[in-house]
């Protein structure tokens, strides 16, 4: 059952479905909450992984703190909350912003993370190509968030338009820093992705240990446009760590080949 637990002095709202498997923590994305799409993941990792997930500050049950939509203030938050309450190194599952915090935490802290599967994510700002409108809360959301959030109703529009603001300057991540990551990434977009193609490709070979899988017919929602595909490359990439041996490496140097030469 979810719960509020102290993590860096705040209270967060907490997910954990115990098993004694390898530590996976979910970073929901920006604006939303872990039940947004824990019900689709769940299912397929609790069987033989620990998994972990969180509201992070001013989303979903979370209250709001100062600084909080930073996403310098959010990698802070996620390294508290691996050291707290993880407590040993995960395989870091991330949508959208939660991608960011992932490879965010890889870079800062990679004795914390075991994997990365970054789900829509962009390294910098300027890799999104959408035009995002003004500013603006359905009905629907409102209620939504009076039911749930700590916070008083009229803070949705706030917390929104403080996002809209931060996802104009960040992140800023280099590709300098992004070669620094060792750990296996998983990079996944959907082909009518919001971040673009070429940023999403720049992002996946920028890394040492990266892989990366474009599916079909999808957008930014690719998880829960076509979850049974995901779900497979997800688990496929969990089983297997390892670093991909192909038949006709190019970019990718190929041990096997390395060694008989």
């Amino acid at each position: 059952m979810p719960e509020y637990v102290k993590v860096d002095g705040h209270e967060l709202y907490c997910y954990e479905w115990e098993n004694d498997g390898e530590a996976v923590v979910l970073l929901h994305g920006g604006l939303s909450k872990t039940s947004s799409w824990d019900y689709l993941l769940v299912p397929a990792l609790e069987d033989d992984f620990h998994v972990f997930a969180y509201d992070r500050t001013a989303h979903g049950f979370t209250a709001d703190r100062p600084g909080s939509l930073h996403f310098e203030f959010q990698t802070r938050e996620a390294i508290a909350y691996l050291e707290t309450i993880v407590k040993e190194p995960a395989h870091l599952i991330g949508y959208s912003d939660g991608a960011i915090i992932a490879l965010m935490v890889a870079i800062q802290r990679p004795d914390l993370v075991k994997s990365v599967i970054s789900i829509g994510g962009n390294f910098h700002y300027s890799g999104v190509d959408y035009e995002m409108g003004e500013p603006s809360v359905s009905e629907d959301d409102l209620a939504e968030y009076t039911l749930i959030s700590p916070d008083a109703p009229h803070t949705l529009l706030e917390k929104v338009t403080r996002m809209f603001k931060i996802w104009d300057t960040e992140p800023d991540i280099s590709k300098q820093q992004l070669a620094q990551i060792q750990c296996p990434v998983l990079v996944v977009s959907g082909d009518d992705d919001m971040v673009t193609l070429k940023h999403t490709q720049e992002l996946y070979e920028a890394l040492a240990l990266g892989q990366l899988a474009v599916l079909p017919g999808t957008s930014h929602a690719l998880v829960k446009e076509k979850p049974d595909l995901f779900i497979a490359l997800m688990m496929q990439f969990l089983e297997d760590l390892s670093y991909p041996v192909t038949m006709v490496p190019n970019r990718r140097v190929n041990p096997i080949n390395t060694q008989s030469e």
